[in-house]
Order: C-alpha cells, then structure tokens, then sequence
C-alpha cells in the first residue's frame, strides 16, 4: 500500500483596487476558485468619497504563483485595478534611518529578533554615531555621516536610494531621523516610506516639546504614524495612539510616555504595511486589520 506525499498548500495575500462597480467580488473570487484556491480571510470596503472599492484576501492555493497570477490577470484588466500578490508573512525588506534617539530603532530590532513583525533589516542609516553599539547588538549592519549642510544632505539622500537599490529595499522607516527629507526623495519613496512623531503637531513645534506640553499642562500624550510626502508631517495616516496623563507627571516622565507611544505606534505601522493591509486611498489609508 503505498501514500503519496501531501499536496503543498502556497498560503498568499492578494490586494486590489479599482474604481467600484458591479460583480469585482465574483469574478476575483471565481478567479481564486479556477486557482484551486480557497479563500481564508477576506476584507473589503467601498470608499464614499473617492468611489474605489478595496479589497485585501488571504489565500490558499495548490497553484505555483505565475498559475495563481495568471487567472488573476484578467480579472484585474477587466476592472483597471491595482493588485499585487505576495506570500503571507514573508519579511519585507526594510531600510531604518535614525538619528540619536533609540527608542523606536531598538523596538523595530527587538520585535525583528522576536519573530513579532515580519521584516528584514539589513541596514540602519543614520546622521550620528550615537547608536552604533545599540545596532550592533541586534548584529544589524549600521552606517552614520552627518548631515550638517546641503552637500552633506545631498550625499547622505544619494546613500539612502543606493542602499534602497542594493538591498532591494521595500519599505524606508524614519525612526526618529530628525531630518527633512528633500521633496526628491520623497517622490522616489512614495508610498513606502513611513515617519513617527508625537501627536501635538501642528502645536508645541520645534524642540523640547514635552516640556511645552508639560508647562500647558495636557492631558493626552501621543504618537502619529504616517507616511513620508513632500508635505512636512502632512502625509497619509496609519496609526494614532493616546495615553491620557495628568498634572503629577514631570517633563522627564511626560517623555517615557511618549516614547513608548512612539514605538508602539510605528511597530504597529510597519507590521500593517508589511501584511499588506495599509492602502492608499488619496490623502487617507484604508487598513484591514
């Protein structure tokens, strides 16, 4: 009597976007059907404002991936629709830049270690060398040049892009890279670059903002999660967090808060985009949690 080996089962998450109209649900999942596939999440959602329908699947299919892709092709030409297909939980190459806080650099390499968030890291990039022995412990390649005028600037954008394309870099994270970045490299990282910051913006700007915080005596300290466009701070949100505090916390402890804020919120962006489950919906994201 003799067994055959169990069929291999390609676990994939599917995106599409296209403009809303009858029968997209039928035919992307008719299409999956003729993939030998069988559908294990599913979300999908209608945007009033732009009229584009969205939809994000998790998917498992015998089919080796071009088979899978080319019953989908139709289906997404027939529509005009943006999609993409990829393999579920696969880590996403990911470029860190940093300054001299470590907070959010240290959460996104520990929960890398920890098998918590589905990236690769093969390189932090950073305009000072303050966190050099921090990234070396999670054995992460590390880089530093300042960025003190224009052609330091320009010098440290220029490595930015060459590590983007030499590493095959999927997603660029500014944990905490206290940098404007130029509206040229804005463009080249557009929709795959993604920043943090505290949540009084557009109040308490510029330094010490904790303190400003601490001396007008608010009551909730947070972090915003966003990605990077040429508008300072402006661009499409993907995570807000809040922690109510009163008047018995002090500047220093105002800042603990945050931080942890801050790290929390932009692990969790990166964890969302890297499942694929931020789109982009004009000025606003679309996140199938």
């Amino acid at each position: 009597m003799s067994s055959s080996a169990p069929e291999h089962r390609f676990h994939r998450v599917v995106t599409f976007i296209c403009e809303d109209r009858p029968g997209i649900v039928h035919a992307v999942s008719g299409a999956i059907v003729a993939a030998a596939g069988n559908i294990t999440e599913s979300q999908q959602f209608t945007s009033a404002d732009t009229g584009r329908f969205f939809m994000r699947l998790q998917v498992e299919s015998s089919a080796d991936r071009a088979a899978f892709e080319a019953e989908l092709a139709p289906v997404a030409a027939r529509f005009d629709a943006e999609w993409s297909v990829d393999e579920v939980g696969r880590p996403l190459r990911t470029l860190v830049l940093a300054s001299t806080a470590g907070h959010c650099v240290n959460d996104l390499l520990f929960r890398q270690r920890a098998g918590q968030l589905p990236v690769d890291i093969p390189l932090v990039l950073s305009n000072h060398g303050t966190l050099r022995e921090l990234v070396d412990f999670y054995g992460v390649p590390f880089e530093a040049a300042p960025v003190t005028d224009t052609a330091e600037k320009a010098a440290f954008e220029a490595r930015v892009l060459a590590a983007v394309e030499e590493h095959d870099i999927e997603l660029v994270v500014l944990a905490r890279y206290m940098q404007i970045l130029s509206p040229e490299l804005c463009d080249a990282l557009a929709g795959r670059c993604i920043n943090i910051h505290h949540s009084f913006l557009p109040g308490f700007k510029g330094a010490n903002p904790y303190r400003q915080a601490h001396a007008r005596g608010v009551k909730l300290i947070g972090a915003t999660a966003h990605f990077v466009t040429s508008d300072l701070d402006e661009g499409p949100i993907i995570e807000q967090n809040v922690v109510r505090v009163d008047h018995t916390r002090s500047p220093s402890q105002l800042v603990a808060i945050g931080q942890d804020e801050e790290s929390r919120t932009l692990s969790q962006a990166v964890k969302w985009f890297a499942e694929r489950r931020v789109l982009l919906d004009g000025a606003r994201t679309i996140i199938f949690r």
